[in-house]
């Protein structure tokens, strides 16, 4: 359960419905060319998905001046990445790492961030990766409780990298389930977790998270009715929302795709309704 120091930032993130639609668009964080598609200027990218009023965009330190000095009052919760990983290529190097930057949850309050996010990575035969992101988890959970600070937990199960040709997610529900669990107990606040292979087992990670509300990963861009259907069909499952970036930032009209996704999330819109919002 979050601290109570933590829940005014919380509130910031999450609507009074209890849910969450964060854009993510931090992926120049990791260095990979591919990740950069749709989001080339973040000049551009940004005032962009401001209007379309997510309740939240994910960005990391360097660019998240860009959301925070748009001015207003209506505009989405800023959440901050806070570590780097080198995991994401077609070919992994030899020396696989995640840090934390330096004094990230001081960084985070002078960014007016309403949340902190960090890796929770497992990759096959990569056990020095999962022990550094649970290093990273243990050293940022205190500074999050000292500052007030919600801290957001992204346990990701990777395929092994010569099969899956690259950064290929593992939905077997056997593997999310315990990485979910050991995110809860580590002290997450808000779990971003993948979806399972069957959709219709979520309920089992929801489950094991204990109450810690679990916002769903939306992986790689898939055509929009079945991003569509399948938002859906985790949020009938309970999630409390989704964390998604390139099936926003990649789509043609990122705008459409993203209000088509806050109707689904915020108001149970079927998945042929939110198509018509696209445009």
């Amino acid at each position: 359960m979050a601290s109570t120091s933590a829940l005014p930032r919380l509130n910031r993130l999450f609507a009074p419905d209890g849910k969450c639609f964060d854009v993510a668009i931090d992926h120049g964080f990791f260095n990979e060319g591919s990740f950069l598609s749709g989001i080339e200027d973040l000049r551009k990218v940004v005032p962009k998905l401001v209007e379309a009023a997510p309740d939240a965009i994910q960005l990391p330190p360097g660019s998240a001046p860009l959301l925070q000095a748009i001015p207003g009052k209506a505009k989405p919760a800023l959440v901050l990445r806070t570590d780097v990983a080198n995991c994401y290529g077609k070919k992994l190097p030899e020396y696989l790492y995640s840090k934390l930057i330096v004094d990230a949850v001081e960084q985070a309050v002078r960014l007016d961030a309403s949340c902190v996010v960090v890796n929770l990575l497992i990759l096959p035969n990569e056990p020095e990766l999962h022990g550094e992101c649970v290093e990273n988890i243990c050293e940022l959970k205190p500074e999050c409780e000292r500052g007030g600070m919600p801290l957001m937990v992204e346990p990701l199960v990777m395929q092994e990298n010569k099969t899956a040709g690259g950064y290929m997610v593992d939905g077997d529900l056997a593997k999310i389930l315990p990485l979910v669990r050991q995110a809860v107990e580590l002290g997450a606040d808000v779990i971003k977790a993948d979806p399972c292979d069957d959709v219709g087992e979520y309920h089992r990670v929801i489950e094991v998270a204990c109450g810690v509300p679990v916002l769903v990963r939306g992986g790689g861009k898939v055509p929009d009715r079945e991003i569509l259907e399948r938002t859906h069909a985790l949020m009938a499952q309970g999630a409390a929302g989704i964390v998604y970036g390139r099936n926003v930032i990649q789509h043609a009209n990122p705008v459409g795709m993203t209000r088509a996704l806050m109707a689904v999330v915020h108001e149970g819109a079927s998945p042929e309704d939110a198509l018509s919002l696209i445009g």
